[in-house]
């Protein structure tokens, strides 16, 4: 991020580079190098006789050090100096915003809006602020004004759709997320999370069709995007395509075996299904474990929930190694209620069908559920 905004500075779209004197003109060098630690080395003393612009540039230089409190110090000396320059109050309000204050970093962006009222910037970072303050309206306020001005970038289409997801509006998210995309190419560092969105957005709207080309899409571009075969996965179950969703599953539990999963929301199972039964929403999980073990582990568990997303019940199906020694029964449907165990007498062959699983765990569910 502060490679981004130092780049940005350089280039002039929110500062016009000054050289009125040679020790501006070196700072001027050293910041186009990337020479940050050599300037706040260097220049510290004698600040009284030091311009404005120069003040900047050594505020600039701790900012892309990280050294916040430093470069608020000689942003406002530099202000102090000469308060006409919109970019002074930027880089305040960026770096208000990296330590948290960002109702203070709201008025520094609003008066460098005062300075240049035509800077997409500067409607983005109060978009950022707002953000963070969990105002999603007034954020949306911001970067919607932002994405009027030419050259706005890309980040503030695609923080939109983040915006009004947070504002529980899926409609305006998708067709920010869509604006976004059009302003975008595969190489774009934005691009995945769009069209994963994308994808989601569809999903919940139930435009499988839709959603199934981009998660597609997804994975052409980014072939281990693994949450992408998690989401086509659920569209062949809901399709009962059970074969096409095979090829999916076994990269998935490759990359759980080669430990590529470890530390995300896949790491020890997936979603593969998702569905309404009597007005309860139904989630269904697998999990990578598999083969024969000596003791008992859960494969399959489908989760009952309320309108607010508690649990009401869960039915799983149980690996049962006394089964699976004795007949040719792979897994015992067993349900779990609060604190309470159920088991159906219901096992599972080893050569059982998705569907027919299903199938039971809806009984289950008529059974257990009250």
């Amino acid at each position: 991020m502060k490679t981004i905004v130092t780049t940005l500075l350089l280039s002039g779209t929110v500062f016009t580079a000054f050289a009125q004197d040679s020790i501006e003109a070196k700072l001027v060098l050293l910041s186009e190098e990337n020479k940050f630690k050599e300037i706040a080395e260097t220049y510290f003393n004698n600040l009284d006789k030091l311009s404005a612009q120069s003040l900047y540039f050594i505020a600039n230089a701790h900012y892309m050090l990280e050294n916040d409190q430093e470069c608020l110090k000689y942003l406002n000396l530099s202000i102090e100096k000469d308060n006409s320059k919109s970019a002074s109050y930027f880089l305040k309000g960026n770096t208000l915003n990296y330590i948290g204050q960002y109702t203070e970093a709201i008025e520094a962006f609003n008066e460098a809006l005062k300075l240049d009222p035509d800077d997409a910037l500067f409607y983005s970072g109060i978009g950022d602020s707002y953000s963070q303050l969990n105002q999603y309206q007034q954020a949306v306020d911001a970067y919607s004004q932002a994405t009027k001005i030419e050259g706005c970038p890309t980040r503030s289409f695609y923080m939109l759709g983040q915006l009004y997801v947070n504002l529980q509006n899926n409609d305006k998210a998708l067709e920010a997320y869509y604006v976004t995309k059009s302003k975008i190419d595969s190489q774009s560092p934005y691009y995945i999370d769009t069209m994963f969105n994308i994808g989601l957005l569809e999903l919940l709207v139930k435009n499988y069709k839709k959603a199934k080309s981009v998660f597609e899409e997804i994975i052409k571009v980014s072939p281990a995007d693994h949450h992408s075969y998690a989401k086509l996965t659920q569209i062949y179950y809901h399709n009962e395509q059970y074969e096409e969703a095979v090829p999916l599953k076994e990269v998935l539990y490759k990359a759980f075996k080669e430990g590529k999963l470890v530390n995300t929301d896949l790491e020890d199972m997936f979603c593969i299904d998702q569905y309404t039964w009597n007005n309860k929403k139904i989630m269904a999980f697998e999990r990578y474990e598999e083969g024969e073990k000596n003791s008992i582990y859960y494969k399959h568990l489908f989760y009952v929930l309320d309108d607010a997303g508690e649990l009401l019940l869960r039915v799983q199906s149980e690996y049962s190694p006394f089964a699976a020694q004795t007949s040719d029964v792979k897994y015992l449907l067993c349900a779990s209620k609060d604190s309470t165990h159920y088991n159906s007498g219901i096992g599972l062959k080893k050569n059982y069908a998705y569907k027919d699983l299903k199938a039971l765990a809806i009984k289950m569910f008529e059974n257990y559920s009250e």
